[in-house]
This record gives structure tokens, C-alpha cells and sequence, in this order.
């Protein structure tokens, strides 16, 4: 379903358009997020259901931030197509701070190894050191989901940290940690 809008996109790139979620994004999330493979390092493959959707993921993608004037999460859609491709997050870690931002990804199967992620990933990027205010990127994932930190390092983004959270549900792979990535405006600078 085509519902791309170049009028209200936030970014675009060669093959991406990245805009504001709408309420009738509902039924794409609902697909996304019930893909085993795709949640496999978020919540080990679990099913979401429509009204976690509805009361819980929705409201988080439609929150607009005070600091950047911006919501800090995009649909993401193929640009020659319009299909949908999952989404983009480029959020403020503070409300009312845009110094340090969280850059995450989460894409369809269909989306998979074709460069997307890299692709949006290195234009908001691009977008948060130049428009948005950002000193630093951090991104954030388990330390065995290889593609997703292939991703970061392809975006520029560095190696800092391995750590251990409690969750409340361990999922495959938990025992190994997360892994923590960065990259600061000036470090960014210096690689253009």
C-alpha cells in the first residue's frame, strides 16, 4: 500500500522516504512487529498484539520532542514503490536535550541485506549532527546480533562498551550482554 507523501517527508534518500507514523501505520507495525525473525533480539520472537500496538507502540512513535521539534521516529518506505519498510528512530535521549541521540532501525525481512539500514541510518546521522542539534549518536544492541552492529559500524558509529542489563524475560542470546556504539559530532567531522 502506497501512503508516502513527499510533502511530509522528514528525509529522503536515493531509495528511502522517511515520514511521520500515522495512526494508520497500525496495521504495518502489526505485521512488523509479529515476525518472529524480526523481534528475535528485541523480545525473543513473541507475538505483539494489536492493542500493544495500539496503546503502546503508536503513542511512542507519534511523540513529538520538545528540543528538536520532532517526533524521533519515521516509517520508513521504499521510495520508488511506496511499500513499507519497517522504521527509523533518531530520538533525543532527554526530552528537552538533543545532545545525545538514540539511532535505531527495525526493518522487514523483505529489507534485509539490501543496504536500507545502512542507508537511513547514515542519513539521520547525517541529519542529527547538521539539523537536529546532536553532539553524540549511541546506538544500542544485543552483543550476538551481528547484523544490527555491522549496521552501526557501516554508519560510522565505533565500538564502546559491553554490559549486562536485568530483563525481565531472557531471550536467546542475553547471557551474552549488549553491546553499546557512538559517535560524536566531532569524531563525524573529521570522517566527511
Amino acid at each position: 500500500m502506497q501512503r508516502s507523501q513527499a510533502s511530509q517527508a522528514f528525509l529522503e534518500t536515493d531509495r528511502l522516504v522517511l515520514r511521520p507514523f500515522t495512526a494508520a501505520d497500525a496495521p504495518d507495525l502489526l505485521a512488523l512487529d509479529n515476525d518472529p525473525e524480526v523481534m528475535r533480539y528485541i523480545n525473543g520472537g513473541r507475538p505483539t498484539s494489536r492493542e500493544d500496538i495500539q496503546e503502546r507502540t503508536l503513542p511512542r512513535l507519534l511523540h513529538d520532542h520538545p528540543c528538536t521539534g520532532t517526533r524521533g521516529f519515521w516509517a520508513a518506505e521504499e521510495k520508488t514503490t511506496g511499500a513499507f519498510l519497517g522504521w527509523f528512530e533518531l530520538r533525543p535521549l532527554d526530552d528537552h536535550d538533543p545532545a545525545v541521540v538514540e539511532l535505531g532501525y527495525r526493518l522487514n525481512r523483505a529489507a534485509w541485506g539490501r543496504g536500507y539500514a545502512t542507508e537511513g541510518a547514515r542519513a539521520l546521522v547525517r541529519k542529527g549532527f547538521t539539523d537536529l542539534g546532536a553532539q553524540r549518536v549511541t546506538a544500542n544492541t544485543m552483543a550476538v546480533n551481528a547484523g544490527s552492529r555491522r549496521v552501526m559500524e557501516k554508519a560510522g558509529l565505533a565500538f564502546l562498551r559491553s554490559y549486562t542489563e536485568d530483563w525481565p524475560d531472557a531471550i536467546e542470546g542475553s547471557e551474552h550482554g549488549e553491546v553499546e556504539y557512538g559517535l560524536t559530532r566531532e569524531a563525524w567531522q573529521r570522517e566527511e
